[in-house]
């Protein structure tokens, strides 16, 4: 069977830490906000608008870049979304509001809204941005569990609504995937500092290294609080056992994502091999580059057209110098005491499988070896079943909890989830569940209290 590797010859890859979207300058956003249309209207909003899951007024805020008033803009972004910093950075704004700007239809390269957004959000966070307005307390209690990018968002849009809310985070940094599993290159801390300054001064109260980790936490925060949002997230990467797990140069994907926004690097080598095919798996291979490997292949059992990543993504990936190896699986690690090499096997594609993807089939006597100092293992999440279990009335399906979508209330009236615990892909669409959960919630609370 012939090989088939694929990838351009290596560019100049930037620094470990230098961002793919670099802010905008005063000038430079002045102009690109100035190419926007302002279409949209009464009659039917903005494409961009609606093509933006955190509710975003577009039009409005790149309007207010144009005019000279980027306060203003941080403004309007920030009312609909609190990680509007913190979005401008890591959303997929290739498929979402720009994949959805009317200049394509003429050809024209789409408006800069991501890079915008991040100069309003910059421009009001420098100043010490006004927090949004709260409303008066309504003498209701609720307890935020996780404080990733979901528990960020629900517990700012809870604060404003008059909740006593506190936010139960394991970990002693706020953040979850945004701060530790979301590539450097993209974002490493900024701009969440700032945006849970903004979520203090709006009343929300954090408790960072207190882990809800045994049932009997869980009881005692039900027993005192009135409602539950469960933003926990999913755990670490699934557990696809190797031969030759143990040898040194075998990473997890998040552990090794982790390494790099912490300040300890790994070594990895000349080659690095990269299992998996979604939008992790595209940023630790771009990373790997980033550290000085001179070849970085990613083995997929399937093909490029079943890739889960973004299309965007792997043709970044691609022109940055990744080599795609497709129809691949890996069988075992290969070294002495350090990793030497990965065998493969190559498959073909069956029938489909209960999620309706063809399932890869081996095929034998194709057995290959890629040579490999450094392999990362990027092939998902697992959900955290254990955490769950403890919730009475909580259902399951495929590891994620089952909820209203339109209100984000589970199996117990009482808890509310949102984010990757829910489904959730992206940190924007983490925003959504979230607003979605507190809306949901205090319709919920209201209605309890009316009674």
């Amino acid at each position: 069977m012939p090989e088939n590797l694929t990838g351009p010859t290596l560019r100049r890859i930037p620094g470990l830490f230098e961002e793919v979207k670099p802010p905008l300058g005063d000038l430079e956003a002045v102009v690109e906000a100035e190419r926007c249309l302002r279409c949209g209207g009464p009659y039917a909003s903005a494409p961009c608008l609606r093509a933006c899951p955190a509710e975003v007024d577009v039009p409005a805020f790149v309007g207010a870049i144009a005019e000279g008033d980027p306060g203003r803009a941080a403004a309007v972004i920030l009312e609909a979304n609190l990680l509007g910093g913190t979005c401008a950075r890591v959303c997929p704004t290739e498929i979402l509001c720009e994949g959805s700007c009317v200049l394509h239809h003429e050809g024209r390269r789409p408006v800069d809204i991501g890079r915008l957004q991040r100069y309003a959000t910059d421009f009001a966070f420098g100043l010490g941005l006004k927090p949004r307005k709260v409303a008066r307390p309504n003498g209701l209690r609720v307890a935020v569990i996780g404080g990733g990018p979901a528990g960020l968002a629900a517990s700012g849009e809870l604060a404003a609504l008059g909740y006593d809310v506190t936010v139960f985070e394991a970990r002693r940094e706020p953040g979850g995937l945004a701060r530790f599993a979301i590539a450097p290159y993209r974002q490493n801390v900024e701009p969440i500092p700032q945006e849970v300054e903004l979520l203090h001064r709006m009343g929300v109260h954090f408790r960072f290294g207190k882990p809800i980790d045994t049932p009997e936490k869980l009881r005692d925060l039900e027993a005192h609080f009135d409602a539950v949002v469960l933003a926990v997230g999913l755990g670490q990467d699934v557990e696809v056992k190797y031969e030759g797990d143990e040898l040194e140069g075998v990473w997890d994907s998040l552990v090794f994502i982790e390494a790099l926004k912490t300040g300890q690097p790994p070594k990895v080598g000349e080659r690095v091999a990269v299992i998996g095919g979604g939008n992790t798996a595209m940023d630790v291979a771009r990373e790997a580059l980033r550290l000085g490997a001179t070849e970085v292949t990613v083995l997929y059992r399937r093909t490029e057209a079943e890739m889960p990543a973004f299309p965007h993504e792997v043709a970044e990936a691609r022109q940055e110098g990744v080599h795609f190896q497709w129809l691949t699986l890996p069988i075992r690690f290969l070294g002495r005491y350090r990793l030497e090499a990965v065998e493969c096997q190559y498959v073909r594609l069956g029938e489909p499988d209960a999620s309706g993807r063809r399932r890869p089939e081996p095929v034998s006597g194709t057995e290959f070896r890629v040579p490999a100092d450094t392999v990362i293992k990027a092939i998902g999440q697992r959900p955290r079943q254990e955490f769950l279990a403890w919730v009475e009335g909580l259902k399951l399906s495929g590891g994620k909890v089952e909820v209203d979508p339109a209100t984000g209330q589970t199996g117990n009236p009482r808890y509310f989830a949102a984010g990757d615990a829910a489904g959730g892909a992206t940190v924007v669409q983490a925003v959504q569940s979230a607003k979605a959960a507190v809306r949901g919630l205090d319709a919920y609370l209201r209605q309890g209290v009316g009674a």
